[in-house]
């Protein structure tokens, strides 16, 4: 077994964390990987509070395990989710797309752990400052809303730079990515993509086929002139954003981009959709069940750590 302090501050069996990703992150998959032993994540997004209660309370009538509610801190809702996380005790939130500084206190009294995405040393710092229990540094490689540093670069930067625990992601799916992460000096990892495919995933077939025959090239990041650069699968919508950056029309981007998570998600549309996934969805080639996906990734990783030598393994 990895032994890992991610698992004792999140009270998991396994440092695996699911992605918060919108629109595909709900109660029925955030409920299979905490219940296989991860901690499952459901993403709120910019959906209504009361999606996000439906979600908590689908969660904990397929487990009592721990799980978390990821907040994206642009939303117009996200204040109304951050209190709301209180109101149902979720024992865990992640966060993402700014700073959550302002609800730390008030997550912090009612005995939640806070764990927010960062994309820099200098924001994990500032993150542990606040009081964030840990931090889950993202490299650019993951899916959807990305940074510019690269996860094996990221990575022992950020551990180096904060006392709390640090959970590798993007670019993480399975077992040899997990054992690089934890030489890297991270404590847990985080896995996105890879649920994609798996049976307690609710998107939309034509999603679950684009990931499961794509190859290693078939993603790209577009939306740089917005300063919010996404990584997506390649189609007919990634290919009008790249024009779109090239003509520096960031403002075209944001009007044809929004919903297009939520149509790709729901609806399937291949032309119009933003299908985002990361770098390795080229090795997502099958489709699991969460807990398969989990023994898997958690089996090899351990064996590639005993077998090098690394005191984490017992």
């Amino acid at each position: 077994m990895i032994k890992s302090k991610i698992c004792e501050l999140l009270n998991i069996k396994y440092p695996l964390l699911q992605g918060g990703m919108a629109w595909v992150a709900d109660g029925k998959l955030a409920g299979a990987v905490s219940k296989a032993g991860g901690l499952g994540i459901i993403a709120a997004g910019s959906a209504p509070v009361e999606w996000v209660e439906e979600q908590i309370d689908i969660v904990r009538s397929i487990t009592d395990n721990n799980f978390a509610v990821n907040v994206m801190l642009m939303s117009p809702t996200a204040e109304a989710v951050a209190s709301l996380i209180c109101e149902k005790k979720v024992p865990v939130v992640t966060t993402g797309a700014g700073s959550p500084a302002k609800y730390i206190p008030m997550w912090k009294e009612h005995g939640i752990k806070v764990v927010p995405v960062v994309p820099s040393s200098s924001i994990a710092k500032r993150m542990e400052r606040a009081g964030a229990d840990a931090v889950i540094a993202e490299g650019m490689e993951g899916g959807g809303h990305v940074g510019e540093l690269t996860t094996m670069a990221l990575i022992p930067q950020v551990v180096d730079a904060v006392t709390i625990p640090v959970v590798a992601a993007g670019g993480i799916g399975d077992g040899r990515g997990a054992a690089a992460a934890f030489m890297l000096g991270a404590e847990g990892i985080q896995v996105g993509t890879r649920f994609l495919s798996a049976f307690e995933c609710g998107i939309h077939e034509n999603y679950k086929k684009m990931v499961l025959e794509a190859k290693d090239t078939d993603t790209i990041i577009t939306g740089r002139s917005t300063g919010h650069p996404v990584r997506a699968l390649k189609n007919k919508f990634t290919k009008q954003m790249q024009a779109f950056d090239l003509e520096n029309k960031p403002d075209e981007i944001e009007a044809k981009g929004s919903g297009a998570l939520r149509i790709a998600v729901q609806v399937g549309d291949l032309e119009t959709g933003s299908f985002m996934a990361g770098q390795i969805v080229g090795l997502v080639d099958k489709s699991q069940s969460c807990e398969e996906i989990i023994t898997e990734i958690i089996s090899e990783c351990e064996n590639l750590l005993t077998n090098s030598g690394r005191n984490r393994v017992v």
